[in-house]
């Protein structure tokens, strides 16, 4: 989703106003763009907690860095760029087990409940659930880490493939490479797991 689709005004222009020293401007680009982040961040390192300080270690590293943003190229593909390399970086410093934040918000008298407890599970399904889940972290932890990046920013971001080709600075066909030999590998781990 790029600011047309969004609305409002165009990230060139808001990098423009930052440059002329308008904080208020990059809050907007933070704004715009810490949800998708956060997504991106949370499926390479694999916990909240080390997501939210790649998302903001980003952030941080693209305001000091904007003066480097050539005009004319996209704003989103520059940053996430920045994200992945700071992802890749913090994952492999890290051996900590994925954890998953709990919101409580939900929990409030006037809030409905997430659709995920939308209908009662038994807890045979919550216990297979979780153990999905945690196969499927294991799984991810377990690829190398541009095909995790990949596998990342496809599934859970939803980029096209000559969009992951410029964040990660590779061809098109080597993210299509590397995107065939994730899904095969998560299949393979889940398949495993379901065997076992």
């Amino acid at each position: 989703m790029n600011e047309r689709e969004m609305g409002g005004v165009p990230d060139d222009a808001l990098i423009r106003t930052t440059l002329e020293g308008d904080d208020g401007a990059f809050a907007e680009l933070v704004e715009r763009y810490k949800g998708r982040a956060f997504a991106v961040a949370v499926g390479i390192v694999g916990n909240g907690d080390d997501a939210l300080d790649v998302v903001q270690d980003s952030f941080i590293k693209a305001y000091y860095k904007l003066k480097e943003f050539r005009f004319g190229s996209n704003f989103y593909t520059w940053f996430y760029r920045l994200l992945v390399n700071q992802a890749i970086d913090r994952w492999r410093k890290s051996a900590r087990s994925a954890e998953v934040p709990f919101d409580e918000s939900w929990l409030s008298e006037d809030a409905s409940p997430p659709d995920a407890f939308a209908y009662p599970k038994t807890p045979e399904d919550l216990v297979r659930d979780r153990e999905l889940g945690e196969a499927l972290q294991r799984a991810l932890d377990d690829l190398p880490e541009y095909h995790r990046a990949v596998i990342v920013l496809r599934e859970v971001d939803g980029m096209a493939y000559d969009e992951i080709a410029k964040v990660l600075g590779c061809s098109v066909g080597t993210v299509m490479s590397r995107l065939h030999y994730a899904r095969a590998k998560l299949k393979e781990s889940l398949k495993a797991h379901r065997e076992g």
